[in-house]
């Protein structure tokens, strides 16, 4: 009882969804202005001017400590920003799958019911969650018994029962191999085919991210530069960012344009 207390407890420092009051934007999910985060005098994130749009893939680079983490949860409301705003379009949802979560292995509970904290869900709204995160046969299967891909995908699950607008993900391949992050970033690409979600993610994953990402920013407290993946691949920032020389950065991607179905190849 204790643990499925702690539990709880930490869900409910980390938002699932969040239900927000109406601010007259129409297409756009998103709109930061000038935001600013510090602690304790230490500028974490300084004139943040972002935005994301429905059915929209944007993606945050950006190296260790440079403030992507703390972005993601001052846009859900755990962290409070120091200067700037946060504005959320009419009655949007946000879904949000967090970097990590600790759970006591030795603590029996079904995917079931670990969906139904902290509060109760509807059957069917949790084998729907299941189906859009690729995991319909596992609503009975122990916690314990899951691949570190296949709890990730619960916590997809998890942040999409209530069907998001916006989906925001932090890390959430860290841990995986190459074949279990293709496989998540796949399923990424089937949900914002089937909901018409935005999705912003955070990943360290340079090259994953040119491929999938419909805009990048690279971010290192401020934002360093922003655009399309052919053009941040290319700049000279971010090439300083992440050390990359020539070859590097010529790297092969292919990015899938939504708008026109089409796949570009950049060599």
């Amino acid at each position: 009882m204790t643990q499925l207390l702690l539990l709880k407890r930490q869900f409910l420092n980390i938002p699932v969804c969040l239900k927000l009051m109406p601010t007259g934007e129409r297409m756009r999910v998103l709109t930061t202005n000038n935001l600013g985060v510090s602690f304790g005098g230490n500028t974490v994130l300084k004139d943040i001017n972002i935005h994301i749009d429905k059915g929209e893939i944007l993606s945050i680079v950006g190296p260790n400590g440079s403030g992507k983490s703390t972005l993601l949860r001052t846009l859900i409301g755990a962290v409070v920003p120091t200067l700037g705003s946060v504005k959320i379009a009419s009655k949007q949802i946000i879904g949000y799958v967090p970097q990590r979560l600790n759970i006591d292995e030795t603590m029996p509970m079904t995917v079931h019911r670990f969906l139904s904290l902290p509060k109760r869900q509807k059957q069917q709204d949790i084998d729907s969650a299941l189906q859009h995160a690729g995991l319909s046969d596992l609503g009975r299967q122990q916690l314990s018994t899951l691949s570190g891909g296949q709890f990730q995908r619960v916590l997809l699950a998890r942040a999409l029962i209530e069907k998001p607008d916006l989906l925001l993900l932090d890390e959430a391949t860290q841990g995986l191999d190459h074949s279990g992050s293709a496989d998540f970033y796949r399923q990424i690409e089937r949900v914002r085919q089937e909901l018409n979600c935005a999705i912003m993610l955070i990943s360290h994953e340079l090259h994953t991210v040119m491929r999938t990402s419909d805009r990048v920013i690279c971010l290192n407290r401020s934002i360093c530069c922003e655009g399309a993946p052919d053009i941040v691949s290319v700049a000279p920032e971010y090439r300083l960012l992440f050390g990359l020389d020539d070859d590097q950065m010529f790297a092969n991607y292919t990015h899938h344009d939504p708008a026109t179905s089409q796949q570009e190849s950049f060599v």
